[in-house]
């Protein structure tokens, strides 16, 4: 989330910023020390699967909720599952996002090992897919083979520079639409991937996508669920580096100020509540076009499919220089979403199919700094 300066100046008010001293200018401006370290240190390990796994951690997934976890103890294989205690049962009770999540760390996974010389056999579900993201069976059972004819994919040399860019973008700039056909050409021949820059459609998603947000706002039990996930400050964040990271030195003051609470952000009269929901529905009305990736159908193989299509759009938005930042919550099954969940679908998928991802796209000219990710030994099992 980013809050403007002018924003937070006028939450913490006049006389906070004269009671500022030069501890809480110092304190502010500190960055998290460890929880940006796993993206310099991948590709590190010595072990072929422990390298690719590194790499692999840096996949999007939502709400950053990084829900993998990796059996090694077998050489040669990694056996994948989904970390169940990382789920999102309120904006995604069936499990949906966290399995594309899972296919987007799959994919990063194949690319850094064919990147370093081996192919992966990957047999995804091998004991059944699950019926919702609460089942410990294995997402995928991956065999390393040492293969050094295998295809390097150029999109992995992005992948430390890939971001979810969830700041504004530069409404002065539009996007070429040759940029659509160009992420259009990575996808799988199964699903539809599409996109537009044009006016109309621009508007219609803005509007469409700052209406899903209020919803999920307004909903209680779905909002809390994001609430809950706050890591406020650099402290916060480093202490648990995942869900959604409210760092910098603007957040940071506004934590100094006792403004910004987890408390204070589920009270709908609050600052901090406001301020928040302007934050991000400002952010949604800057798209400066929108692409979106739609299955056949819904089964668990095709939302993994989705992931890894839906990962390799990113990559190649980042390598044309272009801010991504997925806007899904209309893509959300919990009831109070049906309404926009029927329109999208209306829109993108009038014969049928599932609408898996949506983004909005343009260009930002802030330096966005990584997202916080666990190491890599916090999920991986040796022994």
């Amino acid at each position: 989330m980013s809050l403007s300066r002018r924003k937070t100046l006028a939450l913490i008010g006049g006389g906070t910023v004269a009671a500022a001293t030069a501890y809480v200018g110092w304190e502010v401006t500190r960055e998290p020390a460890t929880a940006r370290l796993p993206w310099s240190q991948a590709g590190a390990p010595q072990d072929p699967r422990l390298r690719a796994l590194s790499w692999a951690l840096l996949a999007p997934n939502p709400h950053n909720r990084q829900p993998w976890l990796a059996d090694c103890r077998t050489p040669g294989e990694v056996t994948l599952y989904a970390h169940l205690d990382r789920l999102l049962p309120h904006t995604d009770p069936f499990g949906r996002q966290i399995t594309i999540g899972l296919g987007c760390f799959l994919e990063l996974m194949r690319m850094a090992a064919a990147q370093d010389g081996h192919r992966v056999d990957i047999a995804t579900f091998p004991n059944g897919s699950y019926p919702r993201a609460r089942d410990a069976n294995p997402v995928a059972r991956v065999v390393f083979v040492r293969d050094q004819a295998v295809e390097r994919d150029p999109l992995f040399a992005h992948a430390r520079a890939r971001r979810s860019t969830k700041e504004p973008y530069d409404t002065a700039r539009n996007v070429a639409p040759e940029a659509i056909a160009t992420l259009a050409r990575l996808g799988r021949p199964n699903a539809r991937f599409g996109g537009s820059v044009a006016a109309a459609d621009i508007e219609f998603w803005r509007r469409l996508t700052t209406e899903a947000l209020a919803i999920e706002f307004e909903t209680p039990r779905t909002y809390r669920e994001s609430v809950e996930l706050f890591r406020i400050g650099r402290r916060e964040i480093d202490a648990t580096p995942d869900g959604i990271d409210l760092g910098g030195p603007m957040m940071e003051t506004l934590r100094l100020a006792g403004l910004l609470t987890r408390e204070a952000a589920l009270d709908p009269t609050s600052a901090a509540y406001k301020g928040g929901i302007d934050a991000v529905t400002e952010n949604a009305r800057t798209g400066m076009g929108y692409v979106w990736l739609v299955t056949p159908g819904n089964s668990r193989q095709e939302q993994l499919a989705a992931g890894a299509d839906w990962l390799r759009v990113n990559l190649a938005a980042t390598a044309s220089g272009i801010g991504f930042h997925p806007m899904s919550q209309a893509l959300q099954e919990f009831p109070e979403m049906e309404r926009l969940h029927a329109q999208v679908h209306r829109r993108l998928a009038p014969e049928g199919g599932t609408v898996q991802m949506l983004s909005r796209i343009g260009y930002c000219a802030d330096v966005i700094a990584p997202s916080p990710r666990w190491p890599l030994a916090s999920f991986v099992r040796l022994a």
